[in-house]
C-alpha cells in the first residue's frame, strides 16, 4: 500500500492459489423460522477438530448470547487440498459440532452442503446473493427447544465525578461496586418485560405475539385503534436486526402492553386484535 501510494510498483505478483477454504458463521438464529434472531444461553458447546478445521469461539457453554449485539457465536473455518476435500471435511466438522440451548444456523449449513448449487459437482456454482430467498427450498423445521432467555439488562447507576475542576455525571452498570457520595443517584430501572398471560390469549387467535426475544423500538398503534391486516403494529429489535410485526387480521387493538424500550420474550402477547363487530 505504501509503495502504491508513493507511485511505485507493487513489487510482486499474485500468490499461487493453493487449497480451498469454507467459513461457516455459527449465528444464533432460527433457520426454520426465516432466520429469526434467537438470543439465549449456551447449555452445551463442543467445537469440532481434526485436519483442516479451525474454530474461532466467541462463547463457551454457560455463556449467554445477548440480544444487544450481533448473533455471531463462533466461526468454523475448514480447509482442504481442493473443494471436494473441503466439502467432505466440512460435513464431518459440522456433524461433530455440538451447540445447544438456542437455535442456530447449523442445520442450514448442513443442508447447504448437500445442495448441488453449492457443491458445484458439475462445475457450476449456482449460489448468489439472493439464492436463499429465491431458490433454496427451506425444509428446516423450526427449533423445538426452549431457548434460555438472556438476562435482563442490569440497572444503571449515575455517579458524579470531578475532572479538571468540572463536575461530570458518569453512568455505570448497576452491579459495578464503586464508592459513591450523596450526589450519586440510581438511574431508572430498565423497562420491564411485558408478556404476562400471553399463552392463554394466543390460543384465541386474536393475540399478536412476539415471534422472538427482543426489545420494542417502535409502537405504531394505540389502544382502541382500528387496523387492517398487514398494518404495522410493533417493531422489535434483536441482535442488530429489526423485525416489523404487522396485524394478522383486521379489527380493534385492545390490551396493548407493548412499550418502547421493553424487552419481550418469544411468545409474549403484545396486544389483541378483536373483530370490531
Amino acid at each position: 500500500m505504501f509503495r502504491i501510494a508513493d507511485g511505485e510498483a507493487l513489487g510482486y505478483g499474485d500468490p499461487d492459489v493453493r487449497g480451498h477454504s469454507i467459513e461457516f458463521r455459527i449465528n444464533a438464529e432460527d433457520a426454520g423460522r426465516n432466520f429469526m434472531p434467537a438470543p439465549g444461553t449456551l447449555t452445551a458447546w463442543h467445537a469440532p477438530a481434526g485436519p483442516g478445521v479451525r474454530v474461532d469461539e466467541g462463547y463457551l457453554a454457560g455463556m449467554t448470547v445477548p440480544g444487544s449485539f450481533d448473533s455471531l457465536v463462533a466461526k468454523v473455518i475448514v480447509t482442504g487440498a481442493d473443494r471436494p476435500q473441503a466439502l467432505a471435511r466440512s460435513r464431518r466438522a459440522l456433524a461433530e459440532l455440538v451447540v445447544e440451548g438456542m437455535p442456530t444456523v447449523v442445520p442450514f449449513h448442513r443442508a447447504v452442503l448437500d445442495q448441488p448449487a453449492f457443491t458445484a459437482a458439475d462445475g457450476t456454482f449456482g449460489v448468489h446473493t439472493r439464492w436463499i430467498e429465491t431458490e433454496f427450498e427451506n425444509t428446516i423445521p423450526p427449533w423445538s427447544g426452549v431457548a434460555a432467555d438472556a438476562p435482563e439488562a442490569v440497572g444503571k447507576t449515575t455517579v458524579v465525578v470531578e475532572v479538571n475542576g468540572k463536575r461530570l455525571q458518569v453512568v455505570l452498570p448497576g452491579d459495578l461496586r464503586v464508592g459513591t457520595n450523596g450526589a450519586a443517584r440510581t438511574a431508572k430501572k430498565p423497562a420491564r418485560r411485558s408478556g404476562g398471560g400471553g399463552t392463554a390469549a394466543a390460543a384465541s387467535g386474536n393475540a399478536l405475539t412476539s415471534p422472538m426475544q427482543g426489545t420494542i423500538v417502535k409502537v405504531a398503534v394505540a389502544e382502541g385503534d382500528t387496523v387492517a391486516a398487514g398494518d404495522l403494529v410493533v417493531v422489535l429489535e434483536a441482535m442488530k436486526m429489526e423485525q416489523p410485526l404487522t396485524a394478522h387480521r383486521a379489527g380493534t387493538v385492545t390490551g396493548l402492553s407493548a412499550e418502547v424500550g421493553a424487552t419481550v420474550t418469544s411468545g409474549s402477547t403484545l396486544c389483541e386484535i378483536l373483530d370490531p363487530s
